[in-house]
């Protein structure tokens, strides 16, 4: 019985497609073009968190996609380690997939 509950499973799992990982050439591009990079670089900290900081605060995190999703998206305030708060840019793409390769590849680092 459990022999034929675990094969179940694993065919099931394997008859899932693979989930892509995520363009980096892409989604460093749309970070780019919306100057991102202005406080953000990929390992180390800026005006913000690095991208490998913010992966790190969200790791583990079952609402990270969704948090993260936000952060880029709409306008919340943010507030950096020396006390100033001002609102997050957001992309300037209303793109889902465009969205969900960046917040992914973030969340990959």
């Amino acid at each position: 019985m459990k022999t034929t509950l675990a094969l179940a499973l694993l065919a099931a799992a394997i008859a899932l497609p693979a989930q892509a990982a995520p363009d980096a050439a892409a989604a460093l591009a749309l970070s780019e073009s919306n100057k991102c990079n202005k406080c953000h670089t990929v390992d180390k900290g800026k005006r913000g968190p690095s991208y490998k900081q913010i992966a790190a605060k969200y790791k583990g995190q079952a609402d990270a996609m969704a948090k993260l999703s936000t952060m880029v998206t709409q306008s919340p305030k943010v507030k950096y380690e020396n006390g100033d708060e001002e609102e997050h840019k957001p992309l300037n793409t209303k793109d889902p997939a465009k969205v969900r390769n960046l917040v992914e590849w973030i969340l990959a680092l």
